[in-house]
């Protein structure tokens, strides 16, 4: 298909319009008009890049992208910046990335898609207007030990998490908010949830945690974080017949 169709359709799907992001969300490097070979990614990466010159790919897609307003200078190609974009240019490769409404999407969203591969009921949403983000309160069927509970986010994502075992023994509630969302603990503990499952934890947010009285699960910011972009190459691969192939590049963090 047309760059501008993919980026319009992205555009629609992921309701990009309704999102106000500290980034850029949909195009953010030009290539070649003609789009029918997709990588995917969580991260922009001169590795990722690489995989996708050697798969020919027309279109790289990520949550990460490599235009951030918060970066120190946001507006300047030049050092590591400038190797990525002129990979990506000189191999005439476009470029994609959606954080927020990849976070947030109700299906294709990093914490719906953690809710649905965890066997959790998603019973209410809360949105985080200043971030653009949202956590999902969810249910288990029956309430499980929390170590086992921890061994199930193992399994189902990949990930080798830390457990701050603060609260109740017994997972029957949780908090997800994929990423760097500890911080926002205090919706879990105000919204009855007895655990937090999200990325990465601030060393601050750790006492936060205990005092509050709340256990936090600590999956990994990439490991919570693939689970939106793969579901959005399978939906493009599904629906539009393209070409797209999922590069996992293991990240601990």
């Amino acid at each position: 298909m047309k760059r501008q169709e993919l980026d319009d359709y992205l555009a629609d799907l992921l309701h990009v319009q309704q999102v106000k992001d500290y980034c850029v969300n949909g195009l953010q490097v030009e290539g070649r008009e003609e789009i029918n070979r997709i990588v995917t990614g969580v991260s922009v990466s001169r590795r990722l890049f690489r995989e996708a010159i050697e798969r020919n790919a027309d279109a790289v897609i990520v949550h990460h992208g490599l235009f951030w307003k918060r970066d120190a200078d946001p507006i300047h190609i030049t050092g590591l910046r400038a190797a990525r974009v002129r990979d990506l240019m000189v191999n005439d490769i476009n470029l994609f990335g959606y954080h927020a409404p990849l976070d947030i999407h109700p299906t294709l969203g990093n914490n719906a898609q953690i809710a649905q591969k965890l066997g959790m009921k998603v019973v209410d949403r809360v949105d985080i207007e200043d971030w653009q983000e949202a956590g999902y309160i969810c249910e288990l069927p029956q309430p499980i030990d929390r170590n086992k509970f921890v061994q199930s986010v193992d399994q189902n994502l990949g990930a080798e998490s830390m457990l701050f075992p603060f609260g109740s023994k017994e997972v029957r509630r949780v908090f997800i908010c994929s990423g760097g969302s500890s911080v926002f603990y205090h919706l879990a503990k105000e919204n009855n949830c007895d655990t937090f499952l999200g990325g990465d934890i601030k060393e601050n947010v750790v006492r936060w945690v205990e005092e509050a009285g709340l256990n936090f699960v600590a999956g990994g910011h990439y490991n919570t974080e693939k689970w939106g972009i793969i579901a959005l190459g399978d939906h493009l691969r599904d629906k539009l017949k393209l070409d797209v192939t999922w590069i996992d590049i293991p990240n601990p963090v």
